[in-house]
């Protein structure tokens, strides 16, 4: 059997023939690997619940990130204020506790010196009244105290009064200014009101002054008033417990210039006590080879 042109081409006409697929249909096809076919349900169900809030989260991000910001700033420009009082109040501190002498200073000696103590003061209490007026909070609660202080060596009743003011303050510096009255108070003879501060420093947990510092001046007042058995009292307690006193290791310790000067005071109010009184058994110190 012959064939035709015609029937030449059908039969090298493919089985089956496929379309061309166009740009918009590729459009339209999804490839899906393992984690999209895994997770990729759950992400577009989560993105549904914001869809339409964008924005706001967005502007909560912002706000967020605006908030740590401004902390930051607020933090390191309240650091660079601490620094600052708290140099401005140690050079206050060194100009109260400067050297008094006639003597000028040699070449290249930068420390302060003057020449009354009146004088010092009084640069003291200049250099304490800005860095008061300049920064709040401790710094200047501190500066205040320190006023006082300086001020009761040229004035003695106004430092009084504002020491009497600052013993308002319940913290650190209440405590401190009531001990520095009590010993005003003491120096200027009214030694039933420095006995009355003392008792009540005594009684505090924590009156920032060492309390065996705080006991020993109670007994020298109660001395002066002859309360000589009061006295005794307290420097027994003080030297009876620095002699039992010892270290983490249970070794004894030696006696601070406080208890010596308890055992000191009890020798001369009631020697037979103070017999009771046996000085701690130092270990001596080794020698360098044997």
């Amino acid at each position: 059997m012959a064939y035709t042109k015609k029937n030449r081409r059908k039969k090298r006409q493919p089985v089956e023939y496929e379309a061309p697929v166009t740009a918009e249909e590729k459009s339209k096809i999804q490839y899906k690997d393992d984690f999209q076919k895994t997770y990729g349900t759950r992400i577009e169900r989560i993105g549904r619940k914001f869809e339409g809030k964008g924005r706001q989260i967005i502007y909560a991000l912002a706000g967020l990130g605006v908030l740590l910001i401004f902390l930051g700033i607020f933090s390191t420009y309240q650091r660079r204020q601490a620094n600052s009082a708290q140099a401005a109040l140690g050079n206050a501190i060194e100009t109260s506790q400067a050297l008094i002498t006639d003597i000028p200073p040699t070449a290249g000696d930068t420390r302060k010196t003057f020449k009354t103590e009146k004088e010092r003061s009084e640069a003291a209490i200049k250099e304490f009244e800005a860095v008061a007026n300049k920064y709040g909070g401790d710094f200047s609660e501190k500066a205040k105290y320190f006023i006082a202080v300086s001020r009761l060596k040229i004035n003695n009743e106004a430092g009084i009064k504002e020491l009497q003011a600052l013993t308002g303050n319940s913290g650190e510096i209440g405590k401190m200014s009531k001990f520095a009255l009590a010993q005003a108070y003491a120096d200027g003879g009214k030694a039933d009101e420095a006995a009355k501060l003392y008792q009540e420093l005594a009684k505090l947990d924590n009156p920032i002054i060492a309390k065996n510092t705080i006991n020993l001046a109670l007994a020298k007042i109660y001395e002066s008033q002859n309360k000589n058995k009061e006295a005794a009292d307290i420097y027994f307690n003080i030297a009876k417990a620095a002699s039992e006193a010892k270290d983490l290791d249970k070794k004894p310790l030696p006696f601070s210039q406080t208890a010596n000067q308890a055992k000191e005071k009890l020798q001369e109010l009631d020697p037979e006590r103070a017999k009771e009184i046996k000085e701690p058994e130092l270990p001596q110190p080794e020698l360098p080879f044997g």
